[in-house]
């Protein structure tokens, strides 16, 4: 990984991002990212960015912002993060991770927030190893909250 970057979508970006897995209908414990950026361009609090290396897709992260959100785990944290089959375990995951903190951090957070699915083939054990720790459950997932 030489040169890793968040980037927004764009028309020219737009097939890479929707072509990172999982595709619609695979069994996975995260939405495809076709489904997060419909859901981002109903949601004005959402922030969808590619995750770029060179001039690759490697993956794709979505967080939200919205500290006013009656729900206090949806105020801002981590809802997305896909990462292309072919740059798994390079690090694209903890970079994404590391980038959503800098936001936070600007945005004036001191915390973020991730649901993630219990299952023992699910993402918890990448989650802890970058530092969140298990804080509660919420609609069936557990609440992962990493301090910024």
């Amino acid at each position: 990984m030489s040169n890793l970057r968040l980037v927004e979508l764009d028309a020219d970006n737009l097939a890479a991002a929707i072509s990172i897995p999982p595709q619609m209908g695979e069994k996975a414990y995260v939405a495809p990212v076709v489904v997060s950026i419909a859901e981002a361009y109903v949601t004005p609090t959402a922030w969808p960015r590619l995750i770029v290396d060179d001039e690759e897709v490697v993956g794709f992260v979505m967080a939200n912002w919205d500290p006013d959100n009656d729900i206090p785990e949806f105020r801002g944290g981590i809802w997305r993060l896909n990462v292309a089959e072919q740059a798994k375990g390079r690090g694209v995951g903890r970079f994404a991770v590391e980038k959503i903190c800098e936001e936070a951090r600007r945005r004036g957070y001191d915390k973020i927030t991730v649901l993630w699915d219990p299952s023992d083939d699910g993402p918890e054990q990448f989650y802890l190893k970058v530092g969140f720790a298990r804080t509660g459950e919420l609609f069936g997932e557990t609440v992962g909250t990493l301090a910024v």
